[in-house]
Formats: C-alpha cells, sequence, structure tokens
C-alpha cells in the first residue's frame, strides 16, 4: 500500500448524473486511510433537492421515494467537511468526476474544498499508465503477439478485425448480431435526438443536455439567445448535433419527436 504522511480518503459518489458541476449528490461513501493503517468508514445518503432522472436510477437504483427524508448535503455539509479536512483524495475517475461533484457542492454552501491543496490519487489513471488500451495492446492481449506495422492503416484495420474475431471467441456472453452489439456497446434512449445524448427530449421539448444550458428548449434558445445556437453550430460538437441544431436555426425544422 502507498506510504502515507497524511490521511488518504477514498471516496466514490452516486449523482442526479453526469454533469460534475451541474449535477446533485445523492450518495456519498468514503473511507478515510490513515498513516497507521487504520480505516475509518462514512456512507452518506441525501436528498439531492431535485428529481432523480429515471435513467439515473436505473444506474444505482436509488430513487426519489428512498431519499425523500433524508437530509440535504446542506445539512451535512459540516459533517462532511470535517471528514475530509486535512486528506488527501484518492477515487475511479475521481478526478474528472468525483472530486468536482464534491467541490461544486460544498461552494454551494459557502465552504471551499480546495481540491488543488491536496494531493490526487485517482485509481483510473494508474489502470491506464499501466495497462495502455491502444490497439497494439490490444493486439498483445487478444492475439498474443506484438503489431508490427502499427500506425499503418492497412495493418491497424486487419488488427482490429483480428482483434474483433479473438474478443467474439473469449467472450461468447456478447451480442452475436451487430444490432444487439451496436446497443450494448452504446444502450440507446429513444428520448435522445443524437447517439450520444447531447440534445434529448423533455416534455414534448427538445433541449440542451450538457453545460449550463443544460434543460433549456432549443426553440426558446433560437427566439432569446440565437447566439448559443451558433456557438454550437460553430463549435466542437458531433457532425449530427450541428445538424440538427443548424436546422432548426435556418428551416424551423426539429426532428420527429419520439
Amino acid at each position: 500500500m502507498l506510504r502515507l504522511d497524511r490521511p488518504l480518503v477514498v471516496f466514490d459518489i452516486e449523482s442526479t448524473g453526469t454533469t460534475p458541476r451541474k449535477d446533485r449528490i445523492i450518495e456519498l461513501a468514503a473511507v478515510k486511510l490513515m498513516p497507521d493503517g487504520t480505516e475509518i468508514s462514512k456512507c452518506w445518503l441525501m436528498n439531492p433537492g431535485v428529481k432523480i432522472p429515471p435513467e439515473t436510477t436505473k444506474i444505482h437504483g436509488i430513487t426519489d421515494e428512498i431519499v425523500k427524508d433524508c437530509p440535504t448535503f446542506a445539512d451535512k455539509a459540516d459533517e462532511i467537511f470535517a471528514f475530509f479536512e486535512g486528506c488527501d483524495l484518492s477515487g475511479f475517475n475521481a478526478d474528472r468526476f468525483d472530486i468536482p461533484c464534491l467541490e461544486e457542492e460544498f461552494a454551494r454552501v459557502g465552504k471551499n474544498f480546495a481540491p488543488s491543496s491536496r494531493r490526487h490519487v485517482d485509481v483510473q489513471r494508474i489502470y491506464h499508465r499501466m495497462e495502455p488500451r491502444d490497439l497494439s495492446a490490444a493486439v498483445r492481449f487478444y492475439l498474443g503477439r506484438d503489431h508490427t506495422g502499427a500506425h499503418g492503416a492497412e495493418a491497424d484495420a486487419r488488427a482490429t478485425l483480428e482483434v474483433l474475431k479473438a474478443q467474439m471467441e473469449k467472450y461468447p456472453e456478447l451480442p452475436q448480431t451487430v444490432r444487439e452489439m451496436d446497443e450494448y456497446l452504446v444502450p440507446h434512449d429513444p428520448l435522445n435526438a443524437d447517439r450520444y445524448g447531447m440534445l434529448r427530449w423533455k416534455d414534448g421539448e427538445l433541449t440542451i443536455n450538457f453545460g449550463k444550458k443544460k434543460g433549456e428548449s432549443l426553440r426558446k434558445l433560437m427566439l432569446n439567445e440565437p447566439n448559443y445556437l451558433r456557438w454550437i453550430v460553430k463549435g466542437d460538437f458531433d457532425t449530427e448535433v450541428k445538424a440538427i441544431v443548424r436546422d432548426l436555426m435556418e428551416n424551423g425544422r426539429l426532428p420527429p419527436r419520439p
């Protein structure tokens, strides 16, 4: 185990969504590892103060009914802040999600969590550093050989096909048709207007499903903040997303409702 000169809190968050600067914490579990090797565990179940989306409940199983009588984050902020005080931080994908999510919750109640003053050990970063996830690594893992000709298009395409065949043999539980495999790898939500759910139908309106405008109607944005939609069209967004927004702005059309 790592040698510690101050406590290390390993924690995980379940939340109302996947946007750490906007979504709210529902459950926070933490294990504080002390320099002498002792461990202190805490778990908080909280009412996020907003509706928990059904698609999020499908992931962690926590419903509005379960948390209706639970304290809010504000109720527990002092206790949680004290638990983390003077500690370094660890989690899986914590740098991109759990830490900013917790930082934002503390900011809402006027507390400075100051993650930059703490040392971070993101277990996912260790995993990706020690076990590369590129094509050459896949060839070694599934085919038991080095990938000669790496980064040549023909060699890479052939190696990718060989890896796919090997995966189908190694994991017989995988879907056996392209349609089923597509759904398995990127589950389709009928309320999403694009493959990755950047635009989403809500209460009969096509809405933004990311960033500071999350939940806002595209039609209302076109009337009140057209520059925001122009920013999407000109920005680094998926072609499908830009095409939907452009069609609305130029032709007044939206995709068919689900």
